[in-house]
């Protein structure tokens, strides 16, 4: 597997200690919000409640100006030492067809997955099938990429 960090990239020690923060912090959001919960992201399908919406939106705004400004400052991340750049995704066949299957995937199960790992920490027990699905679509879909591409 190919990741960004390889052998010889030392990451500053307070790097995985900050990711789990920045996890905690995103768990705590979505347990209060409520967006943790399937309920209330298929009644936002439905059209019932548009609170995930104004969560979403609440995000945008904080996170949207941070990244803009982030981008522009010439700086460097201070964990990574990294410059800080946006990174560009064309409107390709497989942005178009993996979010139609992610559509159907929130659609059916009522949660995106940051959002899944959360309702565990909440005692939603059976999610734990939608998670343990998730790692099996994704594996599945790897094997399929690799088995197309000869």
């Amino acid at each position: 597997m190919s990741g960004e960090n390889s052998a010889g990239d030392e990451r500053h020690p307070l790097f995985m200690p900050l990711v789990l923060l920045g996890g905690f912090v995103f768990g705590v959001g979505l347990a209060v919000s409520r967006m943790a919960r399937p309920e209330v992201v298929l009644d936002f399908l439905q059209f019932d409640d548009f609170g995930l919406l104004f969560v979403m939106g609440g995000a945008a705004l904080v996170a949207g100006p941070v990244f803009h400004l982030s981008t522009r400052s010439g700086k460097r991340a201070p964990l990574t030492d990294r410059a800080y750049e946006l990174r560009r995704k064309t409107l390709d066949s497989n942005v178009m067809i993996g979010g139609v299957v992610f559509g159907v995937g929130w659609g059916i199960s009522g949660i995106c997955p940051g959002a899944a790992y959360a309702s565990v920490g909440i005692g939603n027990w059976p999610i734990l099938a939608g998670i343990a699905g998730m790692f099996v679509g994704a594996y599945a879909q790897g094997v399929a990429r690799d088995v197309l591409s000869g």
